[in-house]
This record gives C-alpha cells, sequence and structure tokens, in this order.
C-alpha cells in the first residue's frame, strides 16, 4: 500500500510524511475515524514511506528491499496484531498464530471489516480478541534489534479489542518504547480503549472520504457510469469498504430488502402464518447473515424516517429502495422510530448472544403489528 493509494486524506499524508522528514515520528499514533475509510491502508503505507531507502518527497519508492518486503507483508521489522479467536489447533491465541491469512485478507484489500476478518479465519460464532498472550509476544519481538530498517513498527488493528491484561502489559512500553520503535493502533471504536492507552498516543482522526473522491475510484475500479457510482458512492456515506461491499454484496442486498419488505408488508397487514414462513426462513440464514440483515433494517428504518423530512440530500437509498419508501416513510414517525430502532437492535444483540434466530425474528415480527399500528393511530 501507497499513499497514492488511500483515497482522500490529504492533509493526514502531508502530516505523516513531515514527521518523516522533519524526524519527529512519534513513539505511538492511533488512527481513529469511520470504519472503511482508510485507516488501516494508511498505517500501511506510512511503515512503507518511514522504512523506504529510497523515498520520495510525497511517496515510497516501491522497488528498494524495504518496499518489496512491505509488499509481500514479510518485513522482518513491521509486526502486526489483529483480533483472532482460541481453537484446539491454535490454542496461544496470538497473531502469528494466524499471519499467513492476515497476509492474504489484505492482499485482496486494505479496507478490511471484522466481518470479512471472521470469515477469513473461520471463526463461526467465537468472539475474536486480542488476548493477553498477544502482549508478551508484541513485547518480546520489539526487544530485538531492528534487521533492517531503521524503525520498528507494531500495527495494531482493532486495538478496543484488547483484553484488559493485554492493554495493561503494554501501557509502558507504549509510554516508553525502545528506541526507533513505532506503534499504530487503527481502531474504529477509540471510546472502546483504555484511557491510559489513548493518553500515550499522538491521535489522527480520519473523516469520511467525499462522495466524489469515492464516485471517480470506483469508476476506475470497476468501470461504472458516473450515474452508478455517483448513487453507491451516496449510499456508502464516505466508507469506500462499504461502497465496494455495496457493489460486490448485490445478491446478498436484494435479498435483504425482500425480507424487509416482507416483514414490513406481512406486520401491516397482520399475516400471522406468513410472518411465522418468514422467521424461519430468516431465521436460517446463519448467524452473520442474520446479523447484517439487522444492521441493514436498522439502515432502511434510519432512511425511512429521513425520508418524511422530504430533503432527499439527505437520504442513502438505492432506486429500488426509495420507490418502496414512498408508500411505507409515512408508516415511520416520531410515534413508533424510536422503539422500532430498538426492537431491531435488541434482536441483533440476541443473535450475537446465540439466541435461536427464528424465535428471536418471529418475536420481532409480532412487535412489528403493534409498532406499525401505531403510526396511523
Amino acid at each position: 500500500m501507497f499513499f497514492r493509494d488511500i483515497i482522500g486524506h490529504e492533509e493526514i499524508k502531508r502530516r505523516l510524511i513531515r514527521t518523516v522528514r522533519e524526524g519527529t515520528v512519534p513513539q505511538a499514533y492511533l488512527f481513529c475515524g469511520a470504519s472503511g475509510v482508510g485507516k488501516l491502508g494508511m498505517a500501511l503505507a506510512y511503515a512503507r514511506y518511514l522504512n523506504c531507502t529510497s523515498r520520495g518527497e510525497d511517496d515510497a519508492c516501491g522497488v528498494c528491499p524495504s518496499c518489496r518486503q512491505m509488499t509481500t507483508m514479510m518485513h522482518p521489522d513491521v509486526h502486526y496484531s489483529f483480533p483472532v479467536y482460541k481453537s484446539d489447533k491454535r490454542r496461544s491465541g496470538c497473531s502469528d498464530d494466524y499471519i499467513a491469512e492476515w497476509r492474504d485478507a489484505l492482499s485482496r484489500t486494505p479496507y478490511l471489516s471484522r466481518e470479512k476478518w471472521s470469515e477469513a479465519i473461520n471463526s463461526g460464532n467465537s468472539q475474536l480478541y486480542i488476548y493477553a498472550d498477544e502482549a508478551g509476544s508484541i513485547i518480546r519481538k520489539l526487544s530485538y534489534k531492528s534487521f533492517e530498517s531503521e524503525y520498528k513498527i507494531l500495527i495494531m488493528w482493532s486495538p478496543e479489542s484488547m483484553r484488559t491484561e493485554c492493554a495493561n502489559s503494554l501501557l509502558k512500553l507504549i509510554e516508553e518504547p525502545y528506541d526507533k520503535t513505532l506503534f499504530i493502533l487503527v481502531s474504529d471504536s477509540p471510546e472502546k480503549l483504555l484511557p491510559t492507552i489513548v493518553s500515550r498516543t499522538r491521535i489522527l482522526r480520519f473523516r469520511t472520504v467525499p462522495d466524489d473522491l469515492v464516485s471517480s475510484r470506483l469508476q476506475a475500479d470497476f468501470s461504472l457510469d458516473s450515474e452508478n457510482a455517483d448513487e453507491v458512492a451516496r449510499i456508502s456515506n464516505g466508507s469506500y469498504r462499504k461502497a465496494v461491499e455495496i457493489i460486490q454484496q448485490t445478491e446478498e442486498n436484494d435479498r435483504f430488502f425482500n425480507l424487509f419488505v416482507a416483514m414490513m408488508r406481512n406486520a401491516y397487514a397482520r399475516r400471522i402464518k406468513e410472518m411465522k414462513a418468514w422467521s424461519e426462513e430468516t431465521g436460517s440464514l446463519g448467524r452473520e447473515a442474520e446479523k447484517r440483515f439487522l444492521q441493514y433494517s436498522q439502515r432502511m428504518l434510519r432512511e425511512n424516517y429521513i425520508y418524511n423530512t422530504r430533503v432527499s440530500a439527505l437520504t442513502y437509498m438505492t432506486k429500488r429502495e426509495k420507490e418502496f419508501s414512498v408508500r411505507f416513510s409515512p408508516f415511520i414517525n416520531e410515534k413508533n422510530v424510536i422503539e422500532i430502532m430498538e426492537a431491531l437492535s435488541n434482536a441483533e444483540r440476541d443473535i450475537i448472544q446465540n439466541a435461536n434466530g427464528k424465535i428471536v425474528f418471529f418475536d420481532l415480527s409480532i412487535k412489528m403489528i403493534l409498532l406499525i399500528k401505531r403510526a396511523a393511530s
């Protein structure tokens, strides 16, 4: 990954380049902001630039030994830490157990999501963490002298996944690292980090990417026409990863749309038999897909509530979703929007906690009967 590959964030690029050229590299960075906007890619590009032996004014050379090793993600002085799960085969719970999968996942895209990472390591229903043993592995690796480059670098993705024991073990090292050592923490949810960790870092906040930049990259990467690229960019709300997922998951999104429409129409018509069949179908999707459907439903609820304002610039829906919302949106208003959102959020929580999906979705559909009726009363 190079700086030129990152969409937007030009000011952050300039600030990072300046630290290298002026010799003011801090001991720890916290890259934080919305999911899918390029934080991990920026960390990779910065690590490449920092250790490049023939760097240019605004990017790494790409051909020196250090750059070649960064391309294969096998640089001996650049280390990675990320959430994993423990299994019978990999009981240590350290990132090194999954480094092959990590390299493969990042070779596909630096805009990695937790969901895609979970699928890449076949975690199933297991929760992903950065375990206490990881701290010992990090301390050991960073205690060695640099093999080839000036800096030893630790890129930690999703540091909010750290167990408390791991975070506490790393506090002193982050505050007083070994010479020429850099931590880069890449977080979607910095509020979940220990305040003592955050206070020891220099924070860089990443904003969402402007729609026009997302659209331009989509046209280049996927040969979309400008109209379709603009629509996807608007729906993605500044996340390039989400934009790519929209393009790649059209079939799943269509299925979620059909399920959402069926849920609401069955609730409006009070069709209990159909609701039971709908619950059986939806509860058979698989836990990750069930979670994504509930997240999709929450987005559709927000968009339909906003649609009532008649300010099209504030909505992020496809043409098909908008056509449905013309008639559906009047049933989402101040009388029920909060309770419907809570019902969807609670259902997602129950699915995460391994509740029976068919029961969860039937209970949800029954609640929708009362909540949809309330909007018309």
